[in-house]
């Protein structure tokens, strides 16, 4: 079995006839109009974490790494429906696992947190992460 990986920026600038310079510059117009590129999620412990930010469809395979998968309501308003981390060193199959989760929770987002050097700080900034957003108070 064989794969082809392609760029969709050279996809769309074949398809509508433009060079790669002006078919970059309006993908980025497009990412301003939709929001952000960058989003900070705060744990548990009040540590900031920054996340790319991608539609479903535009993620690009990962390597090992932190996600929060969201549903986008409107400009301003964002549920996060799940917080986990990557762990197969196939970036192909980490972007498989992610579609099919996203897919199932309905999430139109996926954030990925690159950041964190080994797995034991990936594992503590999905736990945090986790703590902060799905933490239940109790009496």
């Amino acid at each position: 079995m064989s794969a082809e990986i392609i760029c969709l920026a050279d996809v769309r600038a074949s398809r509508f006839g433009l060079s790669a310079e002006r078919a970059a510059s309006a993908a980025a117009a497009g990412a301003s109009e939709q929001g952000a590129r960058f989003h900070f999620w705060t744990g548990a412990t009040g540590r900031r974490y920054v996340h790319t930010v991608y539609s479903l469809f535009d993620c690009p395979p990962l390597d090992v790494a932190n996600y929060v998968l969201v549903r986008r309501e409107g400009v301003a308003h964002r549920t996060v429906l799940a917080i986990g981390r990557l762990t197969n060193e196939i970036p192909t199959l980490n972007l498989a696992e992610i579609r099919q989760r996203a897919a199932a929770l309905g999430a139109d987002e996926v954030h990925v947190h690159l950041l964190a050097s080994t797995q034991q700080e990936a594992h503590a900034v999905e736990i945090d992460l986790r703590t902060a957003q799905f933490a239940t108070s109790h009496g």
